[in-house]
């Protein structure tokens, strides 16, 4: 499960909107409990660095990505997920984003914007061993 602040949440949401045709992209930070559940106490945003098909496809610029985690390891947090749009689509992973996500155990969050306005988001976790077996797992968001 995925515990996300309403403030985080409606963050993250506005974001596909602002960048909208584009896809957005940005990081979890929180915590892991015991139970599994990952508790998001902040957002990053993070720069769209894909310049081929931003409407469709998104990637996150690796020196952005140490940056945020080690800020976020200062202040206590660690990386339990990643959030992106999709634009004029469903709120659905795709092959892509399953091939592209590597991070297990985190949380992959998609929103997406229809006609610039954010309507359904959903969570996905990452599942498996190694890469030949992840899937990603619909997962339950808590907002508070």
């Amino acid at each position: 499960m995925l515990k996300i602040a309403r403030k985080e949440w409606e963050a993250l949401r506005h974001q596909g909107e602002e960048t909208y045709p584009h896809e957005c992209c940005g990081v979890l930070l929180g915590r892991v409990d015991d139970d599994g559940t990952r508790i998001v106490t902040a957002t990053a945003r993070c720069g769209n660095t894909r310049t081929d098909s931003p409407q469709n496809r998104y990637n996150i610029d690796p020196r952005e990505l140490v940056r945020i985690q080690r800020e976020g390891r200062e202040r206590g947090e660690d990386i339990v997920g990643f959030y992106h749009s999709h634009p004029d689509h469903p709120a659905r992973w795709s092959s892509t984003d399953l091939a592209e996500a590597h991070w297990f155990g985190c949380s992959y969050v998609i929103t997406s914007v229809d006609k610039g306005k954010a309507a359904i988001t959903n969570s996905f976790e990452l599942a498996g061993a190694d890469e030949a077996v992840k899937q990603l797992l619909d997962e339950k968001i808590e907002i508070d």
